[in-house]
């Protein structure tokens, strides 16, 4: 059977999502832990414990919408189906910005990881840990475009690296570094750390629980979206949150806060200042003088090693959320149509990527020139995944009213009877909160106050464009285009074979085929077959009939063409125009024929010519037939090809 090109298939299964879940949340630690810790001190654990729990809350609004609507976007797809496009788009584009900052961060944060690991000092400096976080955005970059990563196997591996990670530093961190006098010994809160710091420390531990959005745009690819997407996500968070947390108490053990003039309030914490930039491998080095110098010098290797690999992975599967959530607006309208077009090598729209790549680069340069990088970076983010869970948690709501026959395999548990309609509590309770934090980010982070706006107005700028380009209106919904034929669940078609054939059946089957063709991005052969009758060789001289196909080919690139359709043509000599078809079928690789049925056919009692129902029965791909009623369209009758 001839290979076809991988689409958005249902192959996930709750083991894989719940692993999606863990690998890609908490990946999160490696780069969080340290800036929460700046601000929240001794209190670190309690702060990672109570946004953990609203964060626990969100995803049961993520559940609930994820399974009523199995769709790539995520909460952009809930807000557009809730309210309209484009506070759907504006929803997008916050989450965009945050994608583009975990790339930037987590680029940043494996240079310092693997400087560590290796004793590479260099390139934990500024400015080569930048140099060092550009390079690995553009090498995974360019790897996307050229090749599908195995996703599924990876997403399984990295949650199996965080988790043997998260294990070592929490069992050895408990035995040496751990007491219960010391759980939040020091901590005076409106002091150490003042109000002010909590305040900066609420937002910015939002950072510690990321890809809850990567996890949603998997929806449309979960085998049972209403029973194993909820159950995934919060076996998958329930352990980040869990492991974050402990993280967080291990790591205030091994570095208590303590008066300095250059933190935050004249306080601040080892782990938030030396080793900001890994704070998981600063737990280790607190182990000195309680394990042997070997044992701290292999457990610093194996973490680093493995926290430059789980970033890495993070970087991937941001640039994957990225295009996944570019190819859901461009589908509807928001974004330019070449955001649209899924690659054949990579499953994800290549504009995506390389717009990805760019401008996180360009986020984590300019945050560098800004110095403080990592600050800059973690309030930014705040202020989208803020209004992106608030957004969120409100579309679950209004859908509860909108769409109340909506089938919702999954439904938040414990709700109340507004105006006659079941409301879930959990988001009638965090979208004020996550709102509230969204407030508390604008009026102590300057990075979120100032380039947080101007981040949404250039989106505004870019969904006013596009939509005027496409003749729309702004606030018209647009639907995502339904192919007319449905390939199987597993894939799409990436080559299309048309034999030609000449008359208005004929140029019915070709547009038919670049049709297909442009909306998969797939690529057409089209075939001229010269029929040889048995008295002459295969050989013999044929002028007119070589002159007639290769005019038919050059039309039919013409046409093509116009389409941004790639178009390659054949002619072949044969005895039988069937046996022609299938032998260059196999030849090239072919998904997928196209045919036309002429209705002179069906007046003698056949449904089918003898050419096609050879096809059908020898082909080694499938055969798409395009029929007409007698009369919607005449056949040529001097048309020379009858391959219908």
């Amino acid at each position: 059977m001839p290979k076809r090109l991988p689409g958005l298939s249902r192959a996930l299964g709750a083991g894989s999502i719940a692993s999606i879940a863990y690998g890609e949340i908490g990946s999160s630690i490696y780069f969080a832990l340290g800036v929460v810790a700046l601000y929240a001190l001794n209190l670190t654990a309690w702060v990672l414990l109570v946004v953990g729990v609203l964060f626990l809350l969100v995803a049961l609004s993520y559940a609930e919408g994820t399974a009523a609507l199995p769709e790539t976007g995520g909460a952009a797809t809930f807000v557009r189906r809730a309210f309209n496009d484009p506070a759907g788009f504006l929803t997008g584009w916050a989450l965009f910005l945050d994608y583009l900052i975990v790339i930037a961060l987590a680029a940043l944060f494996s240079a310092h990881y693997l400087g560590n690991a290796i004793g590479w000092h260099a390139i934990r400096k500024n400015p080569w840990d930048i140099v060092a976080g550009v390079c690995l955005i553009a090498g995974i970059a360019v790897a996307r475009l050229f090749r599908r990563a195995a996703m599924y196997r990876v997403f399984i591996v990295v949650a199996g690296l965080a988790l043997v990670s998260h294990v070592l530093i929490l069992v050895l961190g408990f035995a040496y570094l751990v007491s219960t006098h010391g759980i939040g010994h020091g901590a005076h809160l409106g002091v150490a750390p003042g109000w002010s710091s909590i305040a900066y420390a609420l937002p910015v531990a939002m950072l510690a629980y990321t890809g809850l959005e990567t996890v949603a745009n998997f929806a449309a690819e979960a085998r049972e979206p209403g029973r194993s997407l909820p159950r995934s996500l919060f076996i998958g968070i329930g352990a980040t949150v869990a492991v974050s947390v402990a993280i967080g108490v291990v790591g205030l053990s091994a570095f208590p806060g303590h008066a300095s003039p250059d933190g935050p309030g004249g306080y601040a914490s080892d782990l938030g200042e030396g080793w900001l930039r890994a704070p998981l491998l600063g737990i280790v080095a607190a182990l000195h003088g309680h394990v042997s110098g070997g044992a701290v010098h292999a457990l610093r290797i194996v973490i680093g090693i493995t926290g430059t690999l789980i970033l890495g992975a993070a970087v991937s599967t941001s640039i994957s959320g990225a295009g996944r959530l570019a190819y859901s607006l461009a589908q509807h309208g928001m974004l330019p149509h070449r955001f649209g077009k899924l690659s054949r090598r990579s499953l994800i729209p290549p504009a995506s990527i390389a717009s990805a790549a760019a401008i996180s680069s360009v986020l984590l340069v300019l945050a560098a020139a800004f110095a403080r990088e990592v600050r800059f970076l973690a309030s930014l983010y705040s202020f989208g995944v803020l209004l992106t869970f608030t957004a969120a948690q409100l579309a679950v709501i209004r859908l509860r009213f909108r769409e109340p026959g909506l089938d919702r395999p999954f439904r938040v548990p414990v709700n109340v009877r507004i105006r006659g309609c079941s409301v879930p509590v959990a988001a009638l309770v965090g979208a004020p909160l996550t709102f509230a934090i969204w407030i508390a980010a604008m009026s102590t982070h300057p990075a979120a106050r100032i380039a947080g706006p101007i981040w949404m107005l250039a989106g505004a700028a870019v969904y006013v464009g596009v939509r005027r380009s496409r003749g729309e209106r702004l606030t018209e919904q647009v639907q995502a285009p339904v192919p007319d034929l449905h390939p199987e669940p597993e894939g799409d078609y990436e080559r299309i074979l048309v034999p030609l054939k000449l008359g208005p059946i004929g140029d019915e089957v070709l547009a038919t085929a670049i049709k297909l063709a442009e909306e998969q991005n797939a690529r057409v052969d089209v075939l001229h077959v010269i029929r040889v009758p048995l008295e002459l060789p295969l050989d013999a001289e044929m002028l007119e009939a070589e002159e007639r196909a290769e005019a038919s080919i050059a039309e039919a690139k013409l046409l093509a063409a116009e389409h941004d359709v790639e178009v390659e043509g054949a002619i072949v000599r044969a005895r039988a125009l069937g046996d022609a078809i299938v032998k260059q079928a196999g030849d090239t690789g072919a998904d997928l024929i196209v045919m036309g049925s002429a209705s002179r056919w069906r007046r003698q009692s056949r449904f089918f010519s003898p050419t096609v129902d050879y096809v059908l029965r020898r082909a080694p791909c499938e055969v798409m037939v395009v029929a007409y009623p007698q009369g919607v369209l005449e056949e040529d009758e001097s048309a020379t090809l009858p391959l219908g």
